[in-house]
């Protein structure tokens, strides 16, 4: 087991939204955080992302799994090479699937295969301990949140909130020291969020993303179908939580007879108004919201996100962070946690019976060539 001490431990991210891997170091002895390193990003092309989505929804030995595992290994590989004096690699790998109450969780790549490949100990495998023990096994990024409120001086409760493929809202308490004590955190996935607007986006006009909301800003938000999309029985469901990327394919359904402009624009008022439902859920209202992850740039979402709730929002570059990259530096956070064996998900966060050290230890084997 890892000492206390400082380390510098370099994340690697690759999200819902299947945009490319973000890496980034953070230095840290799994408690605080210590300061920031060097960061990196590699875009997924068209064909790679092509074959990570014909892969979505599958289980190891399913269709195009091999294929999609072969793209994670490369990219990821690719992307952390250029860092040097790295103690511990945390690796996430790709979410294909995600069913925690059913058949479990999938992140597709080999943790072991990248500690041989960088001469490195990589963390990997971060969900499934905390799913063996009744948890969601997701958001994972909290116990690094409330590191991120006590790194600012966050002098009471905060709120972050990651627009990725799907939005998770994390509520921080860093009057509480310990992440797993009781009042320290609440955590869940608020819906749907990139995912169902990019998956519109690449249908309707052989784009990734509506860049800068320009598409949204053009229409007018149809009410029945943002109506219809709220009945969904998710949000009044209790947290902890979480979703799949495709849990809600139906979204696009709901605006399939709409204009482009106006189908945009209402998709991308689902994914607000379900953070706005998702806040209610906050013990205290905090004393402000920090928004993380490409949701941040779309200018139509977070004047929505303004507009409809009491607290200031803003993205979390206003308090010295960086939010393209605050999930690949969770993944790096946890790893030295893991190391030290100490709770990576508790009960607030994903539901788990108690609080759990989540992921696999693969350390470089010099006796096995790859």
């Amino acid at each position: 087991m890892l000492k206390a001490q400082v380390v510098r431990a370099l994340g690697a991210m690759s999200g819902t939204s299947l945009d490319g891997v973000d890496a980034a170091v953070v230095e840290t002895d799994g408690d605080q955080i210590a300061g920031f390193g060097p960061v990196c990003y590699r875009p997924y092309d068209a064909q790679e992302q092509a074959c990570l989505r014909a892969a979505l929804g599958q289980w190891p030995g399913g269709d195009g799994v091999a294929a999609a595992t072969r793209v994670i290994q490369r990219v990821h590989a690719q992307a952390l090479a250029g860092f040097e004096d790295i103690d511990v690699v945390g690796f996430h790998g790709q979410t294909l699937a995600h069913d925690p109450g059913g058949r479990g969780t999938h992140q597709a790549g080999d943790g072991a295969a990248l500690a041989d490949r960088l001469r490195v100990p990589v963390v990997w495998d971060f969900r499934s301990a905390d799913i063996r023990l009744g948890g969601q096994g997701a958001p994972l990024a909290p116990f690094f949140h409330h590191a991120c409120a006590r790194w600012i001086g966050a002098a009471g409760p905060v709120a972050f909130l990651n627009l990725g493929g799907v939005g998770n809202l994390t509520w921080a308490d860093p009057c509480i020291v310990r992440p797993e004590a009781e009042g320290a955190l609440l955590a869940f996935d608020t819906g749907p969020a990139n995912a169902p607007l990019n998956d519109l986006m690449m249908q309707r006009r052989g784009l990734s993303h509506d860049a800068g909301g320009a598409l949204a800003a053009q229409g007018q938000v149809a009410d029945g179908a943002l109506e219809m999309f709220l009945d969904e029985g998710y949000f009044i469901k209790m947290p902890p939580k979480s979703l799949d990327r495709d849990a809600f394919a139906g979204m696009l359904e709901l605006v399939r007879e709409l204009p482009d402009a106006d189908a945009a624009a209402t998709m991308t008022a689902m994914a607000a108004t379900a953070v706005m439902r998702g806040m209610e859920h906050c013990p205290i209202p905090p004393e402000r919201l920090l928004v993380t992850g490409g949701g941040r740039h779309n200018p139509v979402m977070m004047e929505m996100l303004r507009a409809g709730l009491d607290c200031p929002v803003g993205p979390v570059e206003d308090v010295g962070l960086d939010g393209d990259m605050l999930e690949a530096q969770a993944f790096a956070y946890l790893a030295v946690r893991v190391l030290r064996g100490l709770p990576t998900s508790c009960r607030a966060t994903t539901g788990v019976r108690a609080a759990v050290a989540g992921g696999t230890i693969s350390r470089p084997g010099s006796d096995r060539a790859r």
